[in-house]
């Protein structure tokens, strides 16, 4: 079929409808859900190997070498070891490692090619292997995507370019189908992220959720197998959340605010070291690196907790936090917040991975902080923290309300109506930060006047 100009193919040639009818769609379902099982079962190889180099290189070398347990300083070198495997990888294997997580979350754009996905790969191990504090969703819908296109081009080298657009996308969403604990959400949040709508948008659900399902079959199935679970985004414990108040309406709009206001702060400042690292790759990111564990070592020192909870991406840590939520003063869960948000912003400028997990985090602990407040349930804060912040990072106001209320199950459906007022505030108010910073003049160098103005001669 011929390509449309949404990439979709027949989009732009025939009425969309009479694609979805067509014999080569058929085909192409049939094809997209026999590639959901290799890309999907290299998914779950990478996310166990990224969770068994964790657990490697933080419970069993210091116990190898001697040590009683994990020190507090033990992420300090190994987060610098992150930013000079993460750096070499960047400046010297093509396509740069991948996706820059400081610029969002990205479903659309290019599939990268075969030769581009093992330096994709290596620089997402070596930071989330070692500790940044970032997840594993970007990396899994590159390497899904360009893994499908490749085994296309391989059986069919001369597929359109199209077909092989639409076949990226099915993979992207195998790859992820289980991670975020519903194959329909892993859709969403790229369904949203890509922007696509109307007729394009039911070309490319239609496959997508074929591969999803089939991927998460795969999960499941490798999961069981294996003994290791499915890597899935889970709360086994969910606190009863009370029914919704007035005061809880207004702490809605106060979470919405906050992590408006912290999501822009974290996202700029991100993308400013972003700027710096790229002028000396491999230096900046082990200084960023060690800027990371250093942060996990003062947050372990002032509370006397672990500086595990600073480091990774947080997606197996929020069931813990809200389960232990009680053990947690006000002060604590405030110095948790802002250490996790500096080693957040670090590690997104320097080194590679997905923004969405830490942002939950984030925003989960910081309701919870303001749960020790009068007015503010501890689910419903846990709840509209998880959406506030999702929204304010990730800018996908539909997935960021999913996130935080799918995931709490039955407890989520309570608190809905307090998450989408918090998501709503957030992402309003995310777009007028953002477009207040695009419109103020630039800064002039130093040393010279004005722009547009003539410096001293």
């Amino acid at each position: 079929m011929p390509a449309g100009p949404a990439g979709v193919p027949g989009a732009g040639a025939r009425d969309p409808l009479a694609v979805l009818r067509s014999r080569e769609y058929a085909v192409l379902l049939v094809t997209v859900a026999a590639l959901g099982v290799p890309v999907s079962a290299a998914a779950f190889g990478f996310l166990a190997l990224v969770h068994e180099s964790q657990s490697l290189v933080y419970d069993d070398l210091p116990r190898a070498v001697g040590l009683d347990g994990t020190p507090a300083w033990w992420p300090v070198p190994l987060l610098a070891a992150a930013g000079l495997l993460t750096g070499l990888a960047i400046r010297h294997l093509p396509g740069s490692g991948g996706h820059r997580p400081a610029e969002g979350m990205a479903a659309s754009g290019p599939v990268p090619g075969a030769r581009e996905l093992p330096g994709i790969a290596l620089a997402a191990l070596a930071s989330l292997g070692l500790g940044a504090v970032l997840g594993p969703e970007a990396p899994l819908i590159a390497l899904g995507g360009g893994l499908a296109v490749y085994v296309v081009r391989l059986l069919r080298p001369g597929v359109e370019p199209g077909a092989r657009t639409l076949v990226g996308a099915a993979g992207s969403f195998a790859a992820v189908s289980a991670l975020l604990g519903s194959p329909l959400l892993g859709a969403f949040l790229l369904m949203e992220a890509s922007g696509v709508a109307g007729m394009t948008l039911a070309l490319v659900l239609v496959p997508g959720l074929l591969a999803s399902g089939v991927g998460s079959l795969i999960f499941i199935g490798l999961g069981s197998w294996t003994g290791l679970g499915t890597f899935s985004l889970t709360l086994p414990d969910v606190p009863h959340a009370g029914q919704p108040t007035v005061a809880g309406f207004g702490w809605a709009v106060v979470l919405g605010v906050a992590a408006a206001c912290a999501g822009t702060g974290i996202r700029r400042l991100s993308l400013l070291l972003q700027e710096r690292v790229e002028r000396a790759t491999v230096a900046a990111s082990v200084a960023a690196g060690l800027a990371v564990g250093v942060i996990a070592l003062l947050y372990a020192q002032s509370t006397g907790r672990e500086a595990s909870e600073i480091l990774f991406s947080g997606q197996t840590a929020l069931g813990p936090l809200i389960a232990a939520a009680g053990g947690y003063s006000a002060g604590t869960l405030v110095v948790l917040v802002l250490c996790k948000s500096l080693a957040y912003c670090v590690s997104l400028g320097a080194l590679r991975g997905g923004p969405v997990f830490p942002a939950m985090f984030v925003g989960a602990a910081g309701g919870l902080a303001l749960a020790h407040l009068p007015g503010l349930d501890p689910t419903a804060g846990f709840a509209m923290g998880i959406g506030s912040m999702s929204a304010a990072m990730l800018r996908l106001p539909m997935t960021s309300v999913l996130l935080a209320t799918l995931l709490l199950g039955g407890e989520g459906v309570t608190v809905m109506p307090l998450v989408i007022v918090a998501v709503v505030v957030s992402y309003v108010l995310t777009l007028r930060l953002e477009r207040l910073a695009a419109a103020k003049p630039p800064v002039p160098e130093e040393g010279r006047g004005p722009a547009g103005a003539g410096g001293p001669g």
